[in-house]
């Protein structure tokens, strides 16, 4: 090896590929956890115990749609290639679905207008599967990944549902109950397919259980995955049939966030090392996705009545 090709490969490791896409990502986020972490600032203080998580379950929640938002605005072009045939401006609707992202994190990390943004995201991903998602998968009903990627985004939209049944200024009691009841049937079913899916796949990444595996150097990584799927099981039991809901959904959303913490941490800067700008997006999106959906576990937590509310 030539001295100027070691020094090109030492430049490789210590300077990693810069990517527009990946900064867009991670900068987006990083505002919105400020925003959201100021927001939550209050309550935060007020909460005791476990409620403490609760409380950043809107953060938990912005912090993702601010991150899909950049990548949208950022990735317009590539993320244009999804869009389905029959839908004209294929350009367009990727610039517009970034902009809605990142004005829906806006809205649910500082709870303005909180009843709007998260029945239009929720609306949005039930959109989402029903002309892109659902589509693929029946046109290929033995692919599990396409049944995960489904109840994912029903339960994405499930939790923007139930942030927007909670609002104080949202809507009647009626309204609040059907949002609230649907999104809870959903999230339950989904978090019980999940279970299933990781007592098949206990090597792959936990939480939402799609096709990447966890890091070799995590430690016990079946046995994540083995309690990942008993605590989705028993969780979305009690969520599915309404026993101990609140109960249910802080022990699911703090393990999930756990999870984000001590897995998906370390596997995102391990991503964003990388020289490869899809990997280090796949590693975003992947801490991302797992961010969301705690964020909809504890978010459905803090729309169940308990001993101890917390300001909605």
């Amino acid at each position: 090896m030539t001295l100027h090709t070691t020094i090109r490969a030492a430049f490789a490791i210590l300077l990693p590929e810069i990517s527009p896409v990946a900064i867009s990502m991670c900068s987006a986020g990083t505002a919105l956890f400020v925003i959201g972490i100021l927001a939550a600032k209050r309550d935060l203080v007020q909460a005791r115990g476990l409620n403490k998580i609760v409380v950043l379950s809107n953060m938990c929640f912005a912090i993702p749609l601010a991150v899909f938002g950049a990548e949208h605005l950022a990735a317009a072009k590539s993320l244009a290639e999804g869009v389905p045939a029959y839908v004209p401006g294929h350009l367009f609707w990727a610039y517009f679905v970034g902009f809605a992202l990142i004005a829906a994190a806006l809205s649910i990390a500082t709870k303005i207008q909180l009843q709007w943004s998260g029945l239009l995201f929720g609306i949005m991903m039930f959109l989402f599967d029903a002309m892109i998602h659902i589509p693929r998968t029946l046109a290929d009903p033995h692919n599990r990944i396409s049944w995960i990627i489904v109840l994912r985004e029903m339960s994405f939209g499930s939790g923007a549902w139930i942030l927007s049944g909670s609002a104080v200024e949202g809507w009647g009691a009626r309204g609040k109950s059907v949002l609230i009841t649907v999104g809870r049937l959903l999230i339950g079913s989904a978090a019980i397919f999940f279970s299933v899916q990781h007592f098949l796949h206990p090597a792959l990444a936990p939480g939402v259980p799609l096709g990447k595996p966890m890091a070799v150097w995590i430690p016990a990584r079946v046995a994540i995955g083995y309690l990942t799927g008993v605590i989705l099981l028993f969780s979305g039991i009690c969520i599915l049939l309404a026993m101990m809901t609140r109960s249910a959904a802080i022990a699911l959303g703090t393990w999930i966030v756990l999870l984000v913490v001590y897995v998906y941490g370390p596997m995102l800067v391990a991503a964003l090392l990388a020289p490869s700008t899809a990997v280090k997006v796949e590693g975003i999106n992947y801490f991302a996705d797992t961010l969301l959906f705690a964020g909809v576990i504890l978010t459905l937590a803090r729309a169940t009545p308990g001993r101890a509310e917390i300001p909605h």
